[in-house]
């Protein structure tokens, strides 16, 4: 198979390209800097780019079969900005599956259920701006035709894997605290074969 991994610099990212690699796929990774990427194998190639780039995300994604975006919001505006440019390469390029890790601040309240997590009182984090990016995003893929999915982690300690947790469409797992960022690359690697969680949100923890 042919995954493209935007943001494979981070830590998610990283992850999600080493379980790739390990079982043979070939991986392109659009990456700003190739030098923060440490790895060397024969299946990866390394594009040079920008995921504000159109040019360089058509390059990127040019025959893959899915695209996994592990991107950050770094205090900026980069996620939001760079998926509808995003979206519409994997129009023009007939690729219709994509896996990004979102936030769990943008899955549905389990208090005030009309609400995403970071509206509510649920939500114990004093900024809203990494959610807001993320519920951008979620709302670029929602009006889009693709067949995506938004992993969802909640608190991201880095941890080793245990390779057990618990997900639950839409919501967070009840009494869900943290999540491994491993495990988090983990279930988010899964998904390019797995259809369970076409179109949805997916909560992870353990």
């Amino acid at each position: 198979m042919r995954i493209v991994i935007i943001g494979a610099t981070g830590r998610v990212g990283s992850h999600i390209v080493e379980l790739a690699l390990k079982d043979r796929h070939h991986v392109t990774a659009l990456v700003r800097n190739p030098d923060n990427l440490q790895v060397e194998d024969r299946n990866l190639t390394v594009v040079v780019g920008n995921a504000l780039n159109q040019e360089n995300l058509a390059h990127a994604i040019k025959g893959a079969d899915v695209v996994i975006s592990a991107l950050n919001t770094d205090g900026t505006t980069t996620l939001s900005e760079s998926m509808p440019l995003l979206i519409e390469s994997m129009y023009n390029e007939g690729i219709q599956r994509i896996i990004t890790i979102g936030t769990a601040g943008i899955l549905q309240s389990s208090i005030s259920p009309e609400l995403l997590r970071y509206q509510s009182s649920e939500s114990k984090r004093k900024s809203t701006r990494a959610a807001e990016e993320h519920h951008r995003v979620y709302t670029l893929l929602q009006q889009s035709t693709l067949d995506w999915t938004i992993v969802c982690p909640t608190y991201l300690p880095d941890g080793e894997r245990i390779g057990t947790y618990r997900v639950e469409r839409d919501v967070l797992p009840e009494g869900g605290v943290e999540i491994s960022v491993m495990d988090t690359a983990e279930f988010a690697y899964k998904q390019i074969k797995d259809q369970s969680y076409i179109r949805s949100r997916v909560g992870i923890s353990y």
